[in-house]
């Protein structure tokens, strides 16, 4: 009985404990959305398919070896591989051959195909960066909304317990006749809206972790959390740099023009391989053939008893007739199915040339449509570069105004908080009424939540900046 205690007891503290929930920091959520996050994987699947592309590619300089062996029953009537004779007959037959291919020459379309498999890679490499990064912005985009929505519930909780204390002291003052009964019910009435605005907050705070979660392919909602943890806003000395230097800086860093490039380059290679169609191909083949049969083999021959000579011509001056043996062959037993195989072998080689004269236009049209195409690849690097420079700039710009919005914030958060000190000293001494201080109290919470929010918004922004200007997502000073 003690032991069967000791396990429910161990078995419910080891509950407890699963149940514990992790608190999640920035850094960790950005290395497991690059781990786990289902669009980050599927870039990865599009990188994987790229290297068995480059596999093809190489598999074409590899000779083609390829054997097949039948083994049959032919049953009725049949031709007899010994004799010669139709006959109804169950005769079994074994074949076997093995075939090996070589091209010498295709117009370089393998090694156009290599190349091109290798900038195909590049390509799905780039597009996995891109993804990466993207990934990192929406998890600390989301996990920045977390923080501003925490602490704009512990922004509202501060002020709901001044609200406690004040209506504490209100209703002590009402009863005493110092102030009038509606300044007890202004004070009634701001703490049932805090009450609401928190429960308002409180919700969001699940919606915001419910969101960071499905980001990062979590699905235990209800253990999920982050680390409570104030981010200090820092590095915006990354600003000093000129809009054009850090526009310049991403068009060697990002990905987005790499991607455009090798997309261009791509559509280069497919002219070339179709270009290749114009010359001629050049091959080499060789094969090995052998086979056996399950029928008798002729040992030697016999008169026939009943008719032991056959004609086989006339004497024209005399018209004698000239006759010969007629034999019937004997069969025996086959040989050795391995002799047979020997026996029997033979080989072919040689070269196939194949020269294209004319089939259609296929091959011309082939080639200009993938000249369209790389006119088409031109354009889209192009205006990848122009909306890269745009994104740059309105990054740039948003960052700068981010942080002067900050800034700004900070003043009038300041002059906010010394004003409702200003109107709690009033009132306390009866100077001013309850409305008053309500709507002081209530600017100042307004401003506390717009400092909280500016200051989220710039160090988001101010990641953006960072992330065109090349810094690698997991170097992002968080």
């Amino acid at each position: 009985m003690k032991n069967y205690s000791l396990l429910v007891t161990l078995f419910l503290f080891c509950g407890m404990m699963n149940a514990q929930q992790k608190e999640w920091t920035l850094e960790e959520c950005v290395e497991y959305a690059l781990q786990n996050n289902i669009q980050v994987k599927q870039s990865e699947l599009d990188l994987e398919l790229s290297e068995i592309e480059k596999l093809d590619a190489l598999g074409n300089f590899i000779p083609s070896i390829n054997g097949q062996a039948t083994n049959a029953w032919n049953t009725g009537l049949t031709q007899n591989v010994t004799t010669g004779i139709l006959q109804n007959q169950t005769v079994r037959n074994f074949s076997a051959n093995l075939t090996a291919g070589l091209t010498i020459f295709d117009g370089l379309r393998n090694f156009k195909q290599l190349q091109r498999a290798k900038i195909s890679r590049l390509a799905s490499q780039y597009s996995l960066d891109k993804m990466e990064d993207d990934i990192a912005l929406f998890v600390a985009d989301a996990y920045l909304q977390v923080l501003f929505s925490k602490q704009n519930l512990d922004v509202l909780q501060a002020q709901n317990e001044v609200t406690k204390e004040q209506l504490t002291r209100t209703q002590d003052l009402v009863e005493a006749g110092v102030l009038p009964q509606g300044d007890l019910l202004e004070i009634k009435a701001t703490m049932a809206d805090e009450k609401q605005r928190i429960i308002l907050a409180e919700n969001q705070i699940q919606i915001s972790l419910i969101g960071l979660a499905q980001t990062l392919g979590i699905r235990d909602y209800q253990n999920f959390d982050i680390v409570d943890r104030d981010y200090a806003v820092f590095g915006n000395e990354i600003l000093a740099n000129s809009v054009y230097d850090v526009i310049e800086k991403a068009k060697e860093e990002r990905s987005e023009l790499k991607i455009a490039e090798a997309n261009r380059d791509l559509a280069e290679q497919d002219v070339a391989l179709a270009k290749g169609a114009y010359l001629p191909t050049l091959g080499a083949f060789f094969n090995y053939n052998t086979r056996e049969t399950g029928q008798g083999r002729i040992t030697g021959a016999v008169l026939d008893p009943t008719e032991p000579t056959r004609q086989i011509g006339l004497v024209q001056d005399t018209e004698q007739i000239v006759v010969a043996p007629n034999t019937i062959p004997t069969l025996g037993s086959p040989l050795p199915f391995f002799d047979q195989l020997y026996r029997n072998d033979g080989i072919s080689y040689g070269f196939q040339l194949s020269v294209p004269f004319l089939n259609g236009f296929a091959t011309r049209n082939a080639v200009k449509r993938n000249q369209i195409n790389v006119k088409r690849a031109e354009f889209q690097l192009e205006q990848a570069e122009l909306d890269l420079e745009a994104n740059v700039y309105q990054a740039y710009t948003d960052a700068k105004g981010a942080f002067e919005a900050y800034e700004a914030a900070l003043v009038a958060s300041e002059a906010q908080e010394k004003a409702f000190e200003y109107a709690t000293e009033r009132y306390d001494v009866g100077l001013t009424n309850a409305f008053d201080f309500s709507q002081a109290k209530i600017r100042f919470e307004n401003t506390q939540r717009e400092a909280l929010r500016a200051k989220y918004d710039y160090i988001f922004k101010l990641k953006v900046v960072e992330l065109y200007f090349g810094i690698p997502v997991r170097d992002l000073k968080l």
